[in-house]
C-alpha cells in the first residue's frame, strides 16, 4: 500500500518534482549504468558500519559488564553512556574529523550510535538473572566473576542479540551522517551530491538503497534473535 501510494504520488505530480514516481526510482537504482556507482558506494558505507558496528559492540557490552561485575562503577557507567549519547552526531562528526580524518568519521560515528545500544541491551540483560540464581551462587561459595560468567552472560544473550538487531540501523545511520562531511565515497556522498545538484531521482534510489540494505541486515539479525530467545527463554 505504501509503494502504491509513492507510485500514485509521483505520478500524478501531487507534490511537485521533488516526489519522483517509485517506478522511475527502481529504475535508475537497476540502471546497470549506475550499478558501478551504488555498489562502490554501498561497500564503502558498509565497511565503514561494520568496523563501527564490531568497534561499539566490544566497547558496549565491555561497559556493561564493568558495571555488571562491580555494582559501584553502575551509576557512573550508566551515566557517562547517557551524557555521550546525549550529544548529537552531526556536532560529534567535526571533532572526529579533526582528531582522526575524514576517512575514519564515519566508522567513529557508527561506533558511538551502536555502542549506546550495545550498552543499554547487555547492561539490562546483565541485570535480567534473578534473585533466587544469585542467591544460589553466593550459598555455593561462587565468586563475583563465576556467578557474572555462570548466570548472568547467559541470562543476558536474549537482550545482547535484540541489541543486535537495533544496532545494524543504527551504525549503518552513523556511518551515513559522518560520509556527509566529506568522505571520499559512500552512500551519504551519494546522497549530497544529488540533493546539491537537485538530482530527485537518483536522492531517493540511494534512499531506497539504504532501506533496503537496513531491512535486510534488520530480517537476519531477527531470526538469529528468535533461535537465541527459543534457546536461552
Amino acid at each position: 500500500m505504501l509503494l502504491g501510494a509513492w507510485e500514485l504520488v509521483g505520478q500524478m505530480r501531487l507534490v511537485g518534482m521533488t516526489w519522483p514516481p517509485f517506478s522511475t526510482v527502481v529504475a535508475l537504482l537497476l540502471d546497470p549504468s549506475r550499478s558501478a556507482l551504488f555498489g562502490r558506494a554501498l561497500s564503502a558505507t558498509l565497511s565503514s558500519a561494520l568496523a563501527g558496528y564490531l568497534i561499539g559492540a566490544v566497547a558496549g557490552l565491555a561497559f556493561a559488564m564493568l558495571g555488571q561485575i562491580v555494582p559501584a562503577l553502575r551509576p557512573g557507567t550508566d551515566r557517562a553512556t547517557a551524557v555521550i549519547h546525549a550529544i548529537p552526531s552531526i556536532a560529534l562528526a567535526p571533532i572526529f574529523i579533526v582528531l582522526l580524518s575524514r576517512d575514519a568519521a564515519p566508522a567513529a560515528l557508527a561506533t558511538l550510535n551502536a555502542f549506546f545500544v550495545f550498552y543499554v541491551s547487555g547492561a539490562s540483560g546483565f541485570a535480567s538473572s534473578t534473585q533466587t540464581q544469585r542467591d544460589l551462587m553466593s550459598a555455593l561459595g561462587a565468586s563475583g566473576l563465576k556467578r557474572f560468567v555462570h548466570v548472568d552472560l547467559p541470562a543476558a544473550f536474549p537482550g545482547i542479540v535484540s541489541g543486535m538487531k537495533l544496532a545494524v540501523p543504527a551504525a549503518l545511520i552513523g556511518a551515513i551522517i559522518g560520509e556527509w562531511f566529506g568522505a571520499p565515497r559512500g552512500l551519504g556522498i551519494l546522497i549530497v551530491n544529488a540533493m546539491q545538484n537537485f538530482q530527485i531521482p537518483l536522492l531517493w534510489s540511494v534512499v531506497v538503497l539504504v532501506a533496503t540494505t537496513s531491512l535486510v541486515l534488520f530480517a537476519a539479525m531477527t531470526l538469529l534473535e528468535r533461535i537465541v530467545h527459543e534457546r536461552y527463554r
